[in-house]
């Protein structure tokens, strides 16, 4: 059994991680703790404010009791909103207060893109222009090209939450671009575990979502790699190992 631990803002798609779990196989466990935010704002101070130390290390000792060989911070603005080095900082933090290898939904988005070998993304986020395009520097500063970016103006994690399959369509339909050779839609707090493969199959390429990069890359420092096709090409790379 490998046991997975993340550290979930709110409870807006929380539902995705036991799907996700589900789909993955009989030997792996998904365990959430969820963090509470002071304030459920898609605005940069706030964002700041959801991944502090104190925050997330409140959350780590349930995690660790429960079995974890790996902690995730299951949130993709509040770990890309202090910058590249801040986002660092907050991993290592992260690690030292779990005593457990550890990552954030931002990185693993950037695992992701390598893990898939492309290098030009477009990203369609839920969050307001200023947020999602803070977004796009953090990739852009791990190397990667974003070919466009698209903000839908959610202020909330709790509005994003609503969305069904409609909205999370015509995000991606709206933010996809031609040239991209993947596209991303951040957001922990959007339910997009039910639709990646029919995503990538109207658009003809990879798509990556938040709860999905964000279990692969707890899988990833567990050292374990799971054929899942239908949580999408991102789970049916080479060399594959049968849950």
């Amino acid at each position: 059994m490998t046991a997975l631990g993340f550290l979930y803002p709110g409870h807006s798609a929380a539902d995705d991680y036991p799907r996700i779990e589900q789909l993955l196989g009989s030997d792996i466990r998904v365990d959430l703790v969820h963090t509470e935010p002071s304030e459920d704002a898609h605005r940069v101070d706030a964002l700041r404010e959801l991944g502090t130390p104190e925050r997330l290390a409140a959350g780590v000792q349930e995690l660790r009791h429960a079995g974890a060989e790996a902690v995730v911070w299951a949130c993709t603005s509040g770990s890309f909103a202090p910058g590249w080095e801040g986002a660092r900082e907050q991993v290592r933090a992260l690690a030292q207060a779990a005593g457990l290898p550890a990552s954030s939904t931002s990185f693993a988005f950037v695992h992701a893109v390598r893990e898939l070998g492309v290098r030009r993304v477009a990203v369609g986020a839920a969050y307001p222009d200023d947020v999602a395009a803070l977004f796009a520097d953090f990739l852009r500063d791990a190397g990667v090209e974003v070919t466009g970016v698209h903000g839908a103006g959610t202020r909330t994690a709790a509005a994003a939450g609503t969305w069904g399959e409609a909205e999370v369509f015509a995000l991606a339909r709206a933010a996809d671009r031609p040239e991209a050779e993947a596209l991303l839609l951040p957001g922990t707090a959007l339910r997009t575990a039910a639709h990646i493969t029919a995503l990538e199959k109207e658009l003809g390429k990879p798509v990556l979502t938040a709860n999905q990069v964000t279990v692969w890359e707890a899988l990833r420092l567990a050292d374990r790699r799971v054929n899942a096709p239908e949580l999408g090409a991102l789970f049916t790379r080479e060399p594959l190992v049968q849950a």
